[in-house]
């Protein structure tokens, strides 16, 4: 797979958990959690389930950070 995008990150799928039209996918990346929201659809396309392993691509022309 070619793209773009330089942040990707190799992982293993945790857990999909849909909604009416959004599913949320949080992958495991080196002990730490990253979750997605992305379409019902996409999940069924990409045959995504837990266990399986997976790259995260971060695309983002911004990155916030906060603290208290």
């Amino acid at each position: 797979m070619k793209l773009s995008a330089r942040n990707m990150l190799s992982g293993t799928v945790l857990s999909v958990t849909k909604g009416t039209t959004t599913a949320h996918v949080t992958v495991d990346v080196g002990g730490q959690t990253v979750t997605s929201a992305i379409t019902n659809e996409a999940v069924e396309d990409l045959g995504l389930a837990a266990g399986q392993a997976v790259k995260v691509v971060i695309k983002s022309s911004d990155v916030m950070i906060g603290v208290d």
